[in-house]
């Protein structure tokens, strides 16, 4: 991997690897590994994943979250769900080094569609890093960082943003808030970064370079986007904070997306 995150071919190089993971989280992924197999088993799982700081080995303790991407056979079902928030409750209150857990479902024909080519089958080729089972990575096309993946990855901000202001509105808490501003501020970064990213050629997920790189293309903005980082590490309960994220930044960088990449492709 060269330092703009492309291999020798110029394709996108795949960010993480076991032997990456910081020692203080490997109790964490191992127990992560038993926990799904011995729940999901080989009749429900096809494949397990690991995505983030901690494959990617810049995780800090406390801080970090373990992100897991679970791919079943069949479509998630709600007894799915529940067996996957169990699994992110036990994680969670059994390693302090960890600070959350986060599972995500899907199924191998969501994946491998047309539709999710460029989207979730480039997270999982590039941002995964496997963890149980076959790699699906092997079924899925190498990617580079093409306008084209800018859009599917991230050209549906601006339908988000409705949503973002209605959770805003009904968060009564400073936790409610921190939880908000901590999504809102992470995906406004890489949307940053995927904004300008077939024009700088190549691919980050880490938050501060992906803000600097952005800030080179629309440095007026570079500010607010610093803060948008900062928030996505240590989320922030200022209602002013989340309010210019949701209200200010965010509708500029959805308008400027749409123009400059077009819109996602809707979903079914």
């Amino acid at each position: 991997m060269n330092e703009r995150g492309l291999d020798r071919d110029g394709m996108i190089a795949r960010e993480g690897a076991l032997d990456r993971v910081p020692a203080t989280f490997v109790p964490a992924v191992d127990a992560a590994r038993a926990r799904i197999t011995e729940t999901f088993g080989d009749t429900r799982l096809h494949s397990a994943y690991l995505y983030g700081s901690i494959p990617r080995g810049t995780a800090t303790p406390g801080v970090s979250d373990l992100d897991l991407q679970l791919v079943l056979h069949d479509e998630p079902t709600e007894g799915d769900r529940a067996d996957a928030e169990a699994i992110e409750a036990v994680l969670d209150r059994a390693f302090p080094q960890i600070d959350g857990v986060g599972i995500l479902l899907t199924s191998t024909r969501v994946l491998l569609s047309d539709v999710e080519r460029h989207d979730g089958g480039f997270f999982i080729a590039c941002l995964c890093t496997p963890l149980l089972g076959p790699d699906l990575a092997e079924e899925l096309p190498r990617y580079r960082p093409t306008a084209l993946l800018a859009r599917e990855t991230n050209g549906d901000l601006a339908r988000v943003l409705p949503r973002w202001r209605a959770k805003a509105a009904e968060a009564t808490t400073d936790a409610d808030r921190r939880i908000l501003s901590r999504f809102v501020g992470r995906r406004i970064v890489r949307t940053g970064f995927t904004l300008i990213m077939p024009r700088w050629g190549g691919w980050t997920s880490d938050l501060d370079q992906s803000a600097e790189l952005f800030g080179r293309y629309y440095p007026e903005r570079l500010e607010q986007m610093r803060v948008a980082t900062t928030v996505g590490r240590a989320p922030s309960s200022d209602p002013v904070v989340l309010g210019m994220l949701i209200n200010d930044l965010g509708p500029w960088l959805a308008a400027e997306y749409t123009a400059v990449h077009g819109d996602k492709a809707p979903r079914p």
